[in-house]
C-alpha cells in the first residue's frame, strides 16, 4: 500500500474493467515516470471523450453528434438491421467490410444472474423502430456465448410474429467468445453464412 496520490491512482486504475491490482500498480508507476506532455494528453483524451461521446439517438452506437456515422451513411440500407450487443462490436463488422445496412446497439445482453433482463437493454427502441414497416430483415449479432444467445432466442421470438426475417450469424464463431476478438475472415464468412432463427 502506498500513500496519497500514487494510491488513488492505483485504486481507480483497479476499477477498470481487466485490470487487476498489478495492472493498475504497473500503469500508475508508468504514468508517474512518464513524460508530463503524454499524461497531459491522456487526461485530455479522457476529459473529452466524457464531454464529448454520447450515444446516437437512432441506434445507439456511440458518436459525437445527435447521430452516428452508419446512421448518417445515405448509402447504407435501412431494410436491413444488425442487432449487436455493444458499440465495440459495431467495430467489428464494420472491419469485415461485408455489411452495407443499419445497426441497433442493445447495451448490453440479457444476464438473469447479473440482474439484466430484457427491461434493462433497448428493446423496446428495437421494436419502436421495427414497427416503422422499413426493416425486411433482422441480424441478430449478439456474442456466441450463453447470455447473447438467451438475448439472440428472445428477440427472435418478439419479432418473429412481426413477419422480418430473422436471421442469426453463422458458425465459425467461437462459442463463448466475443464478437471484438473475432478477426475479419472469420466474421465475413459467419456473416455470409448467417441462417434463419
Amino acid at each position: 500500500m502506498y500513500e496519497g496520490a500514487i494510491q488513488d491512482l492505483i485504486d481507480e486504475l483497479g476499477r477498470l474493467p481487466g485490470v487487476g491490482p498489478k495492472s493498475a500498480q504497473r500503469i500508475a508507476f508508468h504514468v508517474l515516470s512518464a513524460d508530463p506532455a503524454d499524461v497531459t494528453r491522456l487526461a485530455t483524451a479522457l476529459r473529452r471523450v466524457k464531454e464529448l461521446v454520447r450515444f446516437c439517438t437512432v441506434c445507439y452506437n456511440v458518436a459525437e453528434s445527435e447521430q452516428c456515422r452508419v446512421c448518417r451513411d445515405p448509402r447504407r440500407t435501412e431494410e436491413v438491421l444488425c442487432v449487436v450487443e455493444e458499440p465495440k462490436d459495431v467495430v467489428a463488422i464494420e472491419r469485415t467490410g461485408e455489411f452495407r445496412g443499419r445497426y441497433h446497439v442493445l447495451g448490453g445482453a440479457i444476464n438473469p444472474l447479473e440482474g439484466v433482463g430484457p427491461d434493462n437493454l433497448r428493446i423496446r427502441e428495437l421494436l419502436g423502430r421495427l414497427g416503422t414497416g422499413t426493416v425486411r430483415e433482422l441480424i441478430l449479432a449478439t456474442d456466441p456465448n450463453t447470455e447473447g444467445e438467451a438475448t439472440a432466442t428472445y428477440l427472435a421470438l418478439m419479432v418473429k410474429p412481426m413477419g422480418i426475417s430473422v436471421t442469426r450469424l453463422a458458425s465459425g464463431l467461437p462459442v463463448g467468445g466475443d464478437l471484438e476478438y473475432a478477426d475479419e475472415i472469420t466474421l465475413g464468412r459467419a456473416f455470409e453464412g448467417r441462417r434463419a432463427v
